[in-house]
């Protein structure tokens, strides 16, 4: 994980908070790399992940892992991760006779229409285990990226609802966290996304949202990063609370600083 941005949230993986729907978003720029940051962050505050990776496969993430000081593969073994593989699962659907529902059952559906099988994927995934099993913290749900769905016929409403129930079992139920990616397409017309941004947005205790730079390219300056606390239960003044920093991505590490305050820059 990246030690600078848990300083940017004054957070650490023994003092997590839990019950948040944290919302990462990227517009003209790569915001992958939250999503390395979390599952690193979540396996090392030994939290029980479920993580559904609709882009790229387990072994992208297992290598970028490593460089982060994570092991997905025995993260995995141990039972400590559930890993969702979309690319792969996609093709097990399509190809493969399924004995009970697929989580992504909604590729065979002549109109997709929701996505229960996947909840219920997330539900059994996280579920409470035996006091003889190993205990983890609390259970924690990852989505890379939630626009893929979107992609694939689904309507933003179906979507939302899917991070409903998972809201309402995973931060309600059992105090964990919902970490979910969404792209902003921007200057693009797409009102199923703008539906799911909105709606994600206002529920969200935390976003984070990363952009690319308006002069366009820089080698020493990747984007900016907006961080957005939202606490509902706060006075109206204080209720919203928001950061911008700069960002430089390493090989194995984030540099943040204010805008303009870049070596490059002085």
């Amino acid at each position: 994980m990246f030690p600078e941005l848990n300083n940017l949230l004054n957070t650490t993986p023994d003092r997590a908070e839990q019950g948040k729907l944290t919302l990462l978003c990227d517009a003209k720029t790569d915001g992958s790399f939250l999503v390395h940051h979390f599952l690193s962050f979540y396996l090392k505050a030994n939290c029980k992940v479920c993580f559904v990776a609709l882009i790229q496969s387990f072994s992208h993430y297992n290598i970028v892992g490593q460089k982060l000081g994570v092991n997905l593969t025995m993260a995995r073994e141990r039972g400590q991760l559930v890993f969702l593989e979309g690319l792969k699962s996609a093709v097990d659907v399509f190809f493969q006779a399924q004995e009970k529902p697929h989580p992504l059952q909604f590729l065979r559906e002549a109109s997709a229409g929701n996505l229960k099988p996947l909840f219920e994927f997330v539900r059994d995934a996280l579920k409470p285990v035996d006091s003889g099993a190993a205990g983890w913290t609390y259970p924690v749900l990852l989505v890379d990226d939630l626009s893929v769905l979107l992609s694939l016929g689904l309507g933003a409403v179906a979507v939302l609802d899917f991070i409903h129930y998972c809201r309402a079992t995973l931060c309600w139920e059992l105090k964990g966290n919902v970490v979910v990616l969404v792209h902003d397409s921007g200057d693009v017309e797409d009102e199923e996304n703008d539906i799911l941004l909105n709606g994600l947005s206002h529920q969200s205790h935390l976003i984070l949202r990363a952009e690319g730079l308006a002069t366009g390219f820089c080698r020493d300056v990747h984007g900016q990063l907006r961080i957005l606390w939202r606490r509902p239960s706060q006075s109206t003044s204080q209720r919203d609370q928001s950061l911008t920093y700069q960002y430089k991505i390493q090989d194995r590490s984030v540099s943040f600083f204010a805008k303009g305050m870049s070596p490059a820059v002085l």
